[in-house]
């Protein structure tokens, strides 16, 4: 008999987490699926929670898969590039990252969130060799619980624009200290973006509060980041997945995002570290 976990309790930004498990669950079920987790579906179908109270749409599953496939393209890319690193994923939320990689064992992987977060993982997804799950708020010290001692890449999706601004600079200037090398790859919003949150449509669900916009690579520099490049909002949706929406969605999409304000209120931010 499958297991059922009931009792789901979290904040109200702690339960955009689950929204967008969602919204990788919904995007598994269609006929053309862009990210393909079929571990979200898996997860959502063992946790007994009112998904529907998200009403995320097709579209919106489609967004939160597109840029998803973004980090995980990123993800393997530096792996690739580096076999025997470090993968720190901050504000892991549901996210079944780590089995979408499948990475070699020689890869040590980090998954980091609040402990009630990781407490409900530890109950849902396996054990895997080389991962560590640890439960602290991304601006706790849980550092010297990661061997500062290999390259690392350090990714965080839909975490940075929830954090308290000093709070997440203080995180990468201590990012940078521990670690003697590596890359930073995150999600942001700019300031309009923040302002704007009401007309996001999960974070208005979910009741969620964003707090930390950054408009420029430049507003980190104290941090220790060097920017390698910054992409705006057209660049959440990979090439080859604009094929997947229905014509007229895509007409708006792209329509949309021909408009400099609406394009620059997202962005991926890559940073590089050290030597």
């Amino acid at each position: 008999m499958e297991t059922v976990v009931s009792g789901v309790r979290f904040t109200e930004d702690q339960s955009t987490n689950l929204a967008t498990l969602y919204g990788r669950a919904i995007d598994a079920r269609s006929e053309r699926p862009v990210l393909g987790d079929t571990t979200a579906e898996d997860v959502v179908r063992k946790i007994d929670y009112d998904f529907g109270k998200f009403k995320v749409s097709e579209n919106d599953a489609f967004g939160i898969a597109a840029r998803g496939k973004v980090f995980d393209d990123v993800v393997r890319d530096f792996v690739h590039r580096h076999p025997e690193c470090t993968v720190v994923h901050l504000g892991v939320g549901m996210d079944s990252r780590v089995f979408r990689i499948d990475p070699p064992a020689t890869v040590r992987w980090f998954d980091i969130d609040f402990p009630d977060v990781i407490d409900l993982r530890r109950r849902l997804y396996p054990e895997r060799e080389n991962t560590t799950m640890i439960g602290a708020s991304v601006t706790d010290d849980w550092l010297d619980a990661v061997p500062g001692d290999r390259t690392t890449l350090v990714v965080a999706e839909g975490l940075t624009m929830y954090l308290d601004p000093a709070a997440g600079l203080e995180l990468f200037r201590r990012v940078v200290e521990h670690l003697p090398t590596g890359e930073v790859f995150f999600d942001a919003y700019s300031k309009l973006g923040v302002r704007a949150q009401k007309t996001n449509a999960i974070v208005r669900r979910a009741k969620a509060t964003l707090r930390w916009g950054i408009d420029d690579p430049s507003e980190l520099a104290g941090t220790g980041l060097v920017p390698v490049s910054v992409r705006t909002a057209d660049a959440f949706v990979p090439e080859e997945a604009w094929t997947r929406l229905p014509p007229v969605t895509r007409v708006v999409y792209r329509t949309a995002l021909r408009v400099p304000v609406l394009r620059n209120m997202g962005k991926l931010m890559h940073f590089r570290f050290g030597a």
